[in-house]
């Protein structure tokens, strides 16, 4: 899930504990292990290239390798740096749903809970709406592009049928695992409810195998759910959405 979404302290504790195994797997120094292994430099504000010379992650790195909590430190930072600018390069957003360019004709789609009816964005009463939804930013699509542009999805939740109903079966059709994605949200999201916390159900599953890691496994293996890749044609999406 992405958007302007305040995240709970929570979120960020979660993300310590993985990166806190990292480190004594690795015997990399904390600090590089949360820049490597989890989504808070994105979520400081920090941008996509994870750059340790970065003033703002000095900042913080500092401050972490003396705190006495490193939780309360990394909240009150991430709080300190403002609001969430949410996916980079969005060009359109229709409710639930998002485009962004990526490239020439490539197109990424983004999902955000932007439900205003205090329900599940993904509930069975629902889908009709995110479908008015899709079919609005895939019309929005055609009319500004030439020629139909590859649409790329990568998300945790194109594991849920709940999800996976509202998009072709040419598209699903493409899905394959994306590994060590450890540091973006498309991961990260698996855990986060609707206010910005902290799903306990999910957690409690990551915390388990966490604990029980071991290399050859791999740490994916710690996340209850993988991200899924998938690309297909714009075609698809007109001719499944009627456009």
């Amino acid at each position: 899930m992405t958007g302007q979404v305040i995240y709970r302290k929570a979120f960020f504790d979660l993300q310590l504990e993985f990166a806190a195994a990292v480190a004594t797997d690795t015997r990399l120094p904390l600090a590089r292990a949360v820049r490597e292994y989890t989504n808070v430099c994105i979520r400081f504000g920090l941008g996509h290239a994870f750059d340790p010379a970065h003033p703002a992650w000095c900042a913080y790195t500092a401050g972490l390798d003396v705190a006495d909590d490193p939780g309360e430190w990394t909240y009150r930072f991430y709080l300190g740096r403002g609001p969430d600018a949410g996916p980079p390069n969005v060009v359109a957003t229709f409710g639930c749903f998002a485009y962004a360019s990526t490239g020439p004709g490539r197109i990424r789609l983004h999902f955000a809970n932007a439900d205003d009816r205090g329900r599940s964005p993904l509930a069975a009463e629902a889908q009709a709406q995110r479908r008015e939804e899709l079919a609005a930013l895939f019309e929005h699509i055609r009319r500004m592009t030439s020629a139909p542009p590859a649409i790329i999805g990568a998300s945790w939740l194109y594991n849920l049928e709940a999800y996976r109903r509202l998009f072709p079966p040419s598209y699903l059709a493409t899905a394959q695992v994306l590994r060590g994605r450890f540091q973006r949200m498309p991961l990260w999201g698996q855990f986060v409810d609707r206010d910005g916390g902290v799903r306990e159900r999910p957690a409690a599953e990551f915390r388990a195998r966490l604990a029980r890691r071991s290399r050859m496994d791999g740490l994916d293996a710690c996340f209850p759910l993988p991200v899924l890749g998938l690309e297909a044609p714009a075609d698809a999406f007109y001719e499944f959405h009627g456009i």
